[in-house]
């Protein structure tokens, strides 16, 4: 993708065009992140204290008996989002789905096990492991250039 920025006194406000070819999971993800409002912050609950979450300390995100979890460094924190929302909310270039009930950040892989048939080991931080679906094995394949 290129960027290009040009500073003209003319607008009173900053004003965003997208040239593309043809509208892409990419383009619309660029587009809604331009036109949404700030996302409220990310909170957690563990032991009835709500804590706010960083997303970049989060390792996966899971559902769970019909609960979502995420997993920080500091243990499992109870989400009020669905997965879905958390997917759409997460950074695309980060946070994959592996499964229909898990995403995980690329960032705190450690080491991805391709040995099973049909399927994908997945080594976290914090000593989590976890495995790609079949259906999402042929995804995780191209995020990895594999």
């Amino acid at each position: 993708m290129q960027v290009e920025v040009r500073l003209d006194p003319v607008y009173d406000e900053p004003k965003v065009i997208i040239l593309t070819a043809g509208m892409s999971d990419e383009i619309t993800a660029l587009v809604n992140q331009l036109t949404n409002a700030a996302p409220s912050p990310l909170t957690g609950v563990r032991d009835e204290k709500l804590i706010l979450l960083d997303e970049r300390d989060i390792i996966r995100v899971y559902a769970q008996d019909g609960k979502v979890f995420a997993t920080t460094a500091k243990g499992d924190f109870a989400l009020k989002q669905r997965l879905y929302e958390m997917e759409e909310r997460l950074d695309r270039r980060v946070f994959v789905r592996i499964s229909n009930g898990e995403i995980i950040n690329l960032r705190k892989a450690k080491g991805f096990d391709l040995k099973l048939t049909g399927t994908i080991c997945v080594s976290l931080e914090g000593g989590v492991t976890t495995y790609v679906s079949r259906r999402y094995v042929a995804k995780i394949k191209q995020v990895l250039g594999v």
